[in-house]
């Protein structure tokens, strides 16, 4: 029952996003649209495309730092499940192919896949980390627009919430790991799932490895800021940095959950109104965020198409909990 509400619940929220972007694209001048994208310089475009992927890459990376203690010791891997995983989520909706991550390493690796899971919990709580670092230090010092300058008391009481979390995973008292009985019903399977889940995620959670993510996540998001501001200048759009960080805050407000497949509508959407907030032309502003998704998607998803079927395909046994 629930899960038919929640069903139902989805694709209410979906058919009501959807409308809107109809109404939204209704009021677009494709044709400037289509000009300011053919116009755009290639060779930037390209340049901005690389950072992209080195701004995945470096995900990889953070998600091998947790990897590394449950066994799955291969950065190629993480690599490469990242790519993976990233391709899926552009043609998938609500982020598909995050759990797709953790069945490809969970195969590769013969790791119990109650224990990717938890690497790949922390891996997502420090990409929000990083967006909250960047959320408070700039709706602190730069002049953001009214709509994102009310976050500043929740941005810094979610900082605030963030490292005493952390904190308390670093210090919280490591448990010894009881063995599982023989035979078990789906529930008490569920609940050994997730007694593993939450040891693997004390037993990874250290000082040093949250710091290193930390670094990385900051450098991540400031990959992510490059990309958004080579895209624009190769498009001759000239928002200014303080535009280019408010929009690359807002288009991720909502990067938990994904409406569309890639976010694509509901991300032009947001960019535009963003830009024109800086008083810039709506209609070139939806011209820039077709090139940056085109470079977030188009080269991200090849690679993991690429890549997905050496996951998928390989008859390796996968190591239940």
């Amino acid at each position: 029952m629930k899960k038919a509400v929640s069903r139902i619940v989805r694709l209410a929220l979906s058919l009501v996003i959807i409308v809107a972007l109809v109404l939204f694209a209704r009021k677009v001048n494709w044709h400037t649209t289509w000009q300011s994208i053919t116009e755009a310089n290639r060779t930037i475009l390209l340049i901005a495309a690389v950072v992209n992927l080195l701004s995945l890459a470096l995900k990889a990376v953070r998600w091998w730092i947790f990897l590394r203690p449950v066994g799955a010791t291969s950065l190629w891997m993480a690599i490469k499940a990242t790519f993976a995983g990233a391709g899926l989520n552009n043609i998938l909706v609500a982020n598909g192919g995050e759990a797709a991550r953790v069945v490809f390493v969970a195969r590769a690796a013969h790791v119990k896949s109650a224990k990717i899971l938890a690497t790949l919990a922390l891996e997502r709580m420090f990409e929000l980390i990083g967006y909250i670092i960047l959320l408070a230090l700039s709706v602190s010092f730069l002049e953001l627009p009214a709509a994102l300058t009310r976050f500043r008391p929740i941005a810094w009481v979610a900082l605030a919430g963030v490292a005493i979390l952390l904190v308390y995973l670093v210090r919280r008292p490591e448990r010894a790991e009881l063995a599982a009985p023989k035979t078990m019903g789906w529930r008490s399977r569920f609940a050994q799932y997730m007694k593993h889940f939450l040891h693997t995620i004390g037993g990874i959670s250290t000082g040093p490895r949250f710091a290193t993510a930390t670094v990385l996540s900051v450098g991540i998001w400031a990959l992510q800021l490059w990309t958004y501001s080579l895209t624009a200048r190769a498009a001759h759009f000239n928002l200014p940095l303080v535009g280019t960080v408010a929009a690359i805050l807002a288009v991720n407000l909502g990067f938990a959950v994904r409406a569309t497949p890639g976010n694509v509508g509901v991300f032009q959407a947001m960019y535009a109104v963003t830009a024109a907030g800086f008083g810039m032309d709506k209609d070139q502003a939806i011209a820039v965020a077709f090139l940056i998704q085109t470079q977030q998607i188009i080269p991200v998803t090849l690679l993991g198409v690429a890549l997905a079927p050496e996951f998928l395909f390989k008859r390796k046994k996968v190591t239940r909990s």
